[in-house]
């Protein structure tokens, strides 16, 4: 089946998500991408409100060709763990920052880990747009398995998904959209919510985006 829609414009389909996304990083410049933003404006400010240390760990998960990774370089931070499931996707940030220390970079599947769950004592966990890939209820508690194995007491969460009035398809793939309870249900009792908020983002084919961006940060 042919991919071809405003969000992420890809002449061969596969049924393999690394294909899938290697493919849409190939064959699309990162400012085309219909998740591109040219500044990661509601994650740093729910990135302010943890008033972490520049030091703390921060893991980016699907992190792509992310302009958050500049942006938290440009503010000082120096823990930064940039993973993708696309190879080719992380690419593009080696070859810009492959002799900056301060990144590391991790290939690796969130459902199937083999290195992030070597993982420990992560200060804030950021996912912009992954979890609403997930639609299999085992998919979902691989994703939250390993967010909590990995998220230290005390550490943050922040995850931003298309909301229930969003989009349904993203790059020629089907979505589970959420509001905030749904994301409170999956974290647990061991999570509370500190902020949540809409936010439509326009992409850069000009179309709206309804998000929810939520905040949660781990119980002692």
């Amino acid at each position: 089946m042919a991919i071809n829609d405003s969000d992420c414009k890809i002449t061969e389909a596969t049924i393999n998500y690394k294909e899938h996304w290697n493919t849409a990083y190939l064959i699309n410049n990162r400012e085309n991408l219909g998740w591109y933003e040219e500044k990661s404006l509601p994650t740093l400010s729910l990135i302010k409100e943890t008033r972490l240390p520049k030091n703390a760990t921060i893991l980016n998960v699907g992190s792509g060709s992310s302009i958050l990774v500049d942006n938290l370089l440009e503010q000082g931070f120096s823990d930064i763990i940039a993973n993708d499931l696309s190879d080719e996707s992380l690419k593009l940030l080696k070859n810009k920052y492959q002799k900056n220390n301060k990144i590391k970079f991790i290939v690796d599947d969130l459902l199937n880990p083999s290195k992030l769950n070597e993982l420990q004592n992560i200060d804030l966990w950021n996912d912009r747009a992954v979890l609403h890939f997930f639609l299999e209820k085992e998919q979902i508690i691989s994703y939250f398995k390993l967010l909590k194995k990995v998220v230290k007491p005390e550490g943050f969460v922040i995850i931003s998904v298309f909301a229930k009035n969003g989009a349904e398809k993203c790059c020629g793939l089907p979505l589970k959209r959420y509001n905030v309870k749904m994301l409170e249900n999956e974290l647990g009792n061991d999570f509370v919510l500190k902020k949540s908020f809409n936010y439509t983002f326009i992409n850069p084919s000009g179309n709206e985006r309804p998000y929810i961006y939520a905040l949660f940060q781990r119980k002692s």
